[in-house]
Order: structure tokens, then C-alpha cells, then sequence
């Protein structure tokens, strides 16, 4: 089986997530839930994660960091937080449902700016033409479809010039390109761990800038005599058991990025999808969504003159290839680079794709075209 489906979920993991977890199952019980042993061994492990969190982001305290379930958890608490409805939003024009669907539940006002793909001078005038309207922005680092990299730094400049908040879904880029939270001034940072961050399904980090409202009510292991959430961070957002194991393989996989580099892993995606592009270009029957200016990381769709992506996708996985085809929960993205009528087949990379895979695949792409 050859993966390359890692922007949806990394399937091959550090050897040390699996024993973490194990760990976790066998030694630890809930933190905040007891002075005894196992509970202050979770306790401990949560600490360190959040630390570990904090020294990859640039998190000025590590009590910023707040566990979610996934990306989408962590995005819906920062949106029902800063939206409200009638709230005017302007968002990139590459925006998961993750992003849209909540705006739309909320009855938000919805405007998009930036809708080129590969054309971060496009978009970064798009966004500066229309901030004066927006009560609140919201912008994906990495397209999740394309592999877009998005200006978000000038983005959130102007956000702070403008005095105007910035929600940011760091969903692709956490683990792979920079992520500086002080340096952004986000008023949320959202992030799933299964993806480049390497940890298991069912984790998420949000990292708070702002004032954050809970989805969840209940225990918190604090203030228990209160019939409120506590008013103070991580508390007030984590509701209920915390999800140990899965911090214990998202604490392993997060020292793994620390120690490689995002850097250094970037620049492997990068040669990978250099490497897959230029093999692909010499197929007539396939149009590679490339970008031309060095503004795309680990990410590669293309699309078939001659079949849907979904038979596409059917036939690679037959040959043991997985890919993911379709419009990848991204229709905004679709409409905006004009494949929606009829997806996109994506290629994704990770730290562990390696080169031989690349070759297999394009030689199983040239064996369908022919």
C-alpha cells in the first residue's frame, strides 16, 4: 500500500505515539480528578503537552492551549466565541466547511476575499480592499485542496492595523510551515493533531488569544462548588474527561516536530511534490494544479481530462494507492479555482512519504492515461 492521503490524516506515525498511548492506557486516569498517582501522572503528561505545544507555536503561556477533539471542535469554539449573528465575516476564498458551516448556522454575514489560486498578492489586496466592512476574519494558513500557502502574516497585519480579529485554521500548516502566535496576534489558532502533528485521531489544539466562550458545559476539575464554567483558560473550555491517551500520542508526535523541524519536514514535503509534478506534466490526459511561485506545500491535485475523480481515485486504490477525490469538505475552495463541477483527485504528503512511493504512483497514473 503506498498512503497519500496524509492532508486528511497521517496514517504513519513516530514509533513512539503507539507506546505513549499504551502508557497512558495502562498508568494514568483523568487529571483534575484526584491527587492520587494515576491521576497526577495525567496530570503531568497534559502539562507537558501543552508545553510542548507552547514551545512549537510560540505560545506565551502554556495555559493558552486548549485540548479539542479536532480542528473543527477548535474552529467552532472560536467562531461561536467571536460571531454572532448578522456579524459581517470576510474569510480567503479557500475555506473548509469547518469554516463555513458554523458562519452559516450562526447567521453570519459572509464575504470572501482572495479567490486566485497560487497568487498571494491577489489575495493579500483582495483581503486589504475589504476589511473595512469585516467584524471578524477568518483565514486558512494551507489550503487543504491545493496546497495553497496563503499570506497570512501580512493578512494578519492588516488585521491588526485594522484592529479587526483573525481566526486562523492552521489545519495544513501546524507542524509544517511557521507558526508563531505572538508574532501572528490571532485571536485563535485552530489545529487538529492527527495531521502533521503526527498524534492520533480525536485531538485538537486551540491556541487562545481572546476571550473564548464555551461549547461544552460540565465538570472542569476546578471551582466544582461554582454552576459556571471557571472564567480562566484551559478550564473554561475543557469540559469533561480529558481524551488522555490521545494527548499522550499527540504529545509524542509533537516532540517528533520539535525534534525534525518543521523546516526540515517542509522541505521534504516540497521535494516530493516537485518530484510528482514534474512526472505528471508529461501526462496529456491530467491537469496539475501546481503552483509556479514556490506558494505551496505537500499538497498536489490534479484532475482527469478523460474520467471523474472519483473513478480516478477507485482505480489507484485498486493498485494499493490512496488518495482522496472529490471536493474535500472545501466546495469554497472548488468554486474558487473552478473545479467544483468536478473535484479534484489530491495527492498529500507527510514527514514518512518517500521517494519510490512518488515514482510507483505516477508510473500507475501514466499506466491508466495510456
Amino acid at each position: 500500500m503506498i498512503y497519500l492521503d496524509n492532508a486528511a490524516t497521517t496514517l504513519l506515525k513516530p514509533v513512539s505515539v503507539f507506546p505513549s498511548m499504551r502508557r497512558a492506557m495502562e498508568t494514568m486516569a483523568s487529571p483534575g480528578r484526584g491527587a492520587h498517582a494515576p491521576a497526577m501522572r495525567a496530570a503531568d503528561l497534559v502539562l507537558d503537552c501543552r508545553i510542548a505545544a507552547a514551545e512549537l507555536f510560540h505560545a506565551p503561556d502554556p495555559e493558552q492551549i486548549v485540548f479539542t477533539s479536532n480542528a473543527t471542535h477548535a474552529l467552532n469554539l472560536a467562531i461561536f466565541s467571536l460571531a454572532k449573528q448578522g456579524s459581517s465575516v470576510l474569510i480567503s476564498g479557500f475555506e473548509h466547511n469547518a469554516v463555513t458551516r458554523p458562519l452559516h448556522a450562526i447567521g453570519a454575514k459572509i464575504s470572501i476575499a482572495g479567490r486566485r489560486l497560487f497568487d498571494p498578492e491577489d489575495t493579500l489586496r483582495d483581503f486589504s480592499s475589504k476589511l473595512d466592512r469585516a467584524d471578524l476574519v477568518i483565514c486558512t494558513h494551507v489550503s487543504n485542496v491545493f496546497g495553497y500557502i496563503l499570506p497570512l502574516y501580512e493578512i494578519s497585519e492588516l488585521c491588526r492595523q485594522k484592529q479587526v480579529p483573525l481566526i486562523v485554521d492552521a489545519s495544513q500548516s501546524a507542524g509544517v510551515l511557521d507558526i508563531d502566535a505572538q508574532r501572528l496576534g490571532a485571536a485563535f489558532i485552530a489545529m487538529p493533531g492527527h495531521k502533521a502533528l503526527y498524534g492520533p485521531q480525536g485531538t485538537g489544539l486551540l491556541l487562545c488569544g481572546a476571550e473564548a466562550m464555551p461549547l461544552l458545559y460540565g465538570g472542569s476539575g476546578s471551582d466544582s462548588a461554582e454552576q459556571s464554567m471557571p472564567p480562566y483558560l484551559p478550564d473554561r473550555l475543557e469540559a469533561g474527561t480529558h481524551n488522555v491517551p490521545g494527548i499522550a500520542g499527540l504529545l509524542a508526535g509533537l516532540r517528533y516536530v520539535l525534534e525534525r523541524g518543521p523546516e526540515s519536514i517542509a522541505a521534504h514535503e516540497k521535494a516530493l511534490l516537485r518530484q510528482m509534478a514534474e512526472q505528471l506534466k508529461n501526462i496529456d490526459s491530467l491537469e496539475v494544479f501546481q503552483s509556479e511561485n514556490d506558494s505551496q506545500t505537500g499538497v498536489l491535485s490534479v484532475r482527469s481530462r478523460s474520467c471523474s475523480s472519483e473513478t480516478l481515485a477507485a482505480v489507484l486504490n485498486e493498485k494499493g494507492i490512496c488518495v482522496r477525490a472529490g471536493l474535500h469538505c472545501a466546495p469554497t475552495a472548488h468554486q474558487s479555482a473552478g473545479t467544483f463541477d468536478s473535484g479534484t483527485v489530491r495527492f498529500s504528503f507527510s514527514a514518512f512519504t518517500e521517494c519510490s512511493q512518488i515514482d510507483a504512483a505516477c508510473r500507475a497514473l501514466l499506466d491508466i492515461s495510456l
